[in-house]
C-alpha cells in the first residue's frame, strides 16, 4: 500500500521527469517539428479557444487566435507548400483553406474575411460556374504554391464565427486528423494551472446509463499550488463510474478553455487517461457521449466522463481500465487521484479517498420499455409511427420508451414522444409519421416538427412524412406555407447605385430555413454573398456594370420550396 501511495502523490512530479526524457512535459505519441511552422499572424498569438475544448457538438479541432477584436488583418502561409482545397460555407468555417505541406502536414484557415487574388480568381470562377455561392474547390500541387509566411488573404468573421479571429489548425495531411497545433510550437503563454471544479460520481450498478443513473456531484477545495481537497470521502458501493469538471485559462479572469489530458488513478493504478492530441472529425460528435449528456442537457455544465459508453467510438482515451467503470470487492478505504495538465505542461491534482461499501447483488432492474442494444439494428413499429434505427447510432442500450399525446394546434398528426431529448445519438436514424387529414394540396409542404428543437425536415410519400434524425424528443407533422422575407437595407425601386458598390438585404424565413437564393441583372445570374448568422445577403456590383436603367431580381426559397422574389429597376 505504501508503495502505491508514492506513486500516486509524485505523478506531476513522474510528468516532470518524462519531460526531461523526452523534452516536453505531455503525454504525446509521436514526435513533433518545432520551428517548421510560423504564426500565421503578424501580431503576437493570443487564443480565445483550443485544441480539444468542449463544444456544443463536437470537440473544438484548432486554436482560435484573437484578432484584436478586427476584421481584416493579414493572413500568412505557415509554411512552404502548395492550396489543396478552398472552401465558402454557409455557417461552419465560411471562407477557409487548406494548404498542404511536404512534411506531411496541413495547415487550415477558417473564418477568412477573403482570400488573395489568385484564389479569390479560381473561387469565383467555381461560383459562376455552379451558380451558387458556397462551393468547396480541389486543386492540384501545380496550381497554387506558397512560400512559408506569403500572403493569403485576411482574417474575419465569416461562417459560424462568434467574432472576429482565425481558426488555425494543423492536421496530419494524410488522415485529415487534426492534432493540438500547440505541439508544434505554436504556443501562447501560459502559466496557469487548470481549474478543478468538481467531480461527479455515477452508480454504475445498473448496466444502462442515462439520465436515471444515480449520480452525485462532489466541490473540491483548492489547498494551493495547483492542488485540491475534497471535504470527505466519496461514498461507493461495489461498481461506479467518475467525472470531473475542469477548464484552463491562460491568464487570470481569461477565457474558459479546455485542458490537455486527465488522468485518474486508483490505488495508484491508471484508470482512465484523455489527452487532446489529436481528433478524428469522423466521431467527434461522440462528445455527447463523453461529457455527461443528460447533466449538460438540464444544467449546460460539461461533466467529462472518466468511463466510456460502449458505442463511443472516439479515441481519446490513451488508457482505460474495463472501460473506466470502477469495481471494488474489498470494504476499504482506496486513494484516488485526478491529474489534469494544460499543454503547457501546468499541472493540477485531486486527491480523495473512496470508501466502497459493498452491498448485496441487486435485483435485476426494472425495464419500462423495449431494450433497444447499441450494436444492433433496432425497429419500431405502430399504426401512426415507423422507427429504424440503424447499428452505431446508439452510444449504449437503452430501455427504450414511447408514449403519445394531444395533437398540437396548427398540427397534422398526434405528438409522438420518442424516448426523450436526455439520450444523445451519434448519427441518424430514419423516422416516419402518418399524418391524420393531411389535404392533398399541401402534401408537397409536410415536415415533421419537433417540439424541442422547431423543423426537421422530411418528405411526405406513400402517406407517411419521413426524416432523417439525429434527435430523440417529442415529434409532429406540420406544413410550411410561408415564404422567405426579403428586406433591402440599402436599396429600392428606382434607386441610382452609382455613388455605392454593393446592395445589402436581409433575408429569414419563419419554419424550415434558407434553401437557396439567386439573384439576377437584366436576366443575368449575379453573385450574392450571404452571412447566415447576420441574416445578411449583399451583392457587390461589377465595376463594368454599364450606365443606365437595369433589371434586379432576387429569388429566395425555403426548403419546402416557398418562394419569395423581390424585383426593382434601378439605374446606374
Amino acid at each position: 500500500m505504501m508503495k502505491k501511495r508514492i506513486a500516486i502523490l509524485a505523478s506531476c512530479a513522474l510528468s516532470l521527469f518524462f519531460a526531461q526524457a523526452q523534452k516536453r512535459d505531455v503525454i504525446t505519441s509521436r514526435d513533433y517539428p518545432q520551428g517548421y511552422f510560423r504564426n500565421p499572424l503578424n501580431i503576437a498569438l493570443d487564443a480565445s479557444g483550443t485544441f480539444g475544448e468542449l463544444r456544443t457538438t463536437h470537440f473544438h479541432a484548432g486554436d482560435d487566435y484573437r484578432t484584436q477584436q478586427r476584421i481584416g488583418l493579414p493572413l500568412h502561409a505557415a509554411a512552404d507548400g502548395f492550396v489543396s482545397r478552398i472552401r465558402v460555407q454557409i455557417g461552419g468555417g465560411g471562407n477557409s483553406m487548406y494548404i498542404d505541406h511536404p512534411n506531411g502536414f496541413s495547415s487550415v484557415y477558417l473564418h477568412m474575411d477573403g482570400f488573395n487574388e489568385a484564389l479569390t480568381a479560381i473561387v469565383r470562377a467555381e461560383q459562376f460556374k455552379q451558380r451558387r455561392f458556397d462551393v468547396d474547390v480541389t486543386l492540384t500541387p501545380e496550381q497554387v504554391q506558397l512560400t512559408k509566411g506569403q500572403y493569403i488573404g485576411d482574417a474575419g468573421n465569416s461562417g459560424g464565427s462568434g467574432g472576429p479571429h482565425l481558426h488555425f489548425e494543423i492536421r496530419d495531411t494524410k488522415t485529415q486528423h487534426p492534432l493540438n497545433p500547440q505541439l508544434f510550437g505554436l504556443r501562447f503563454a501560459d502559466n496557469f494551472n487548470p481549474t478543478i471544479n468538481s467531480i461527479m460520481l455515477y452508480d454504475l450498478n445498473d448496466e444502462l446509463f442515462s439520465e436515471n443513473t444515480p449520480r452525485k456531484s462532489f466541490a473540491v477545495r483548492s489547498i494551493g499550488s495547483g492542488r485540491y481537497a475534497l471535504q470527505s470521502p466519496v461514498q461507493v458501493q461495489a461498481k461506479f463510474g467518475l467525472g470531473i469538471s475542469t477548464i484552463d485559462r491562460h491568464r487570470a479572469g481569461g477565457f474558459q478553455n479546455g485542458v490537455y489530458s486527465i488522468e485518474l488513478f486508483i490505488d495508484g493504478q491508471a484508470v482512465s487517461t484523455v489527452v487532446f492530441e489529436e481528433l478524428d472529425f469522423n466521431t467527434s460528435r461522440g462528445i455527447h457521449s463523453y461529457i455527461d449528456y443528460p447533466h449538460w442537457k438540464k444544467t449546460k455544465a460539461k461533466i467529462q466522463k472518466s468511463f466510456k459508453d460502449p458505442g463511443n467510438a472516439i479515441e481519446i482515451f490513451k488508457t482505460l481500465k474495463d472501460r473506466g467503470v470502477i469495481y471494488l470487492t474489498e470494504p476499504r478505504t482506496y486513494d484516488a487521484k485526478y491529474v489534469v495538465k494544460d499543454v503547457a505542461g501546468n499541472c493540477s491534482e485531486l486527491d480523495f479517498k473512496i470508501q466502497n461499501n459493498p452491498v448485496p447483488p441487486a435485483a435485476a432492474p426494472k425495464r419500462y420499455g423495449e431494450l433497444f442494444s447499441y450494436n444492433k439494428v433496432n425497429t419500431f413499429e405502430q399504426e401512426a409511427i415507423k422507427i429504424n434505427i440503424p447499428q452505431g447510432v446508439l452510444y449504449d442500450d437503452v430501455d427504450f420508451l414511447y408514449s403519445t399525446a394531444p395533437q398540437p394546434t396548427n398540427a397534422y398528426s398526434i405528438t409522438h414522444r420518442v424516448h426523450n431529448s436526455l439520450t444523445p445519438l451519434f448519427s441518424a436514424y430514419n423516422l416516419s409519421i402518418k399524418p391524420t387529414n393531411l389535404p392533398a394540396h399541401l402534401q408537397d409542404k409536410a415536415l415533421i416538427a419537433s417540439a424541442e428543437g422547431g423543423a426537421e425536415g422530411g418528405k411526405f410519400e406513400n402517406g407517411w412524412v419521413t426524416v432523417n434524425t439525429r434527435n430523440f424528443g417529442n415529434f409532429y407533422v406540420v406544413v410550411d406555407t410561408i415564404a422567405p422575407t426579403i428586406s433591402p437595407r440599402n436599396f429600392s425601386a428606382g434607386k441610382s447605385i452609382a455613388a455605392q458598390r454593393k446592395i445589402d438585404f436581409t433575408i429569414s424565413d419563419n419554419f424550415s430555413g434558407i434553401q437557396s437564393f439567386d439573384g439576377y441583372i437584366d436576366d443575368q445570374w449575379v453573385l450574392m454573398e450571404y452571412d447566415s448568422k447576420n441574416k445578411h445577403l449583399w451583392h457587390v456590383f461589377d465595376p463594368t456594370l454599364s450606365k443606365g436603367t437595369h433589371r434586379f431580381k432576387l429569388v429566395v426559397k425555403d426548403w419546402k420550396d416557398n418562394e419569395k422574389v423581390y424585383e426593382v429597376n434601378f439605374s446606374k
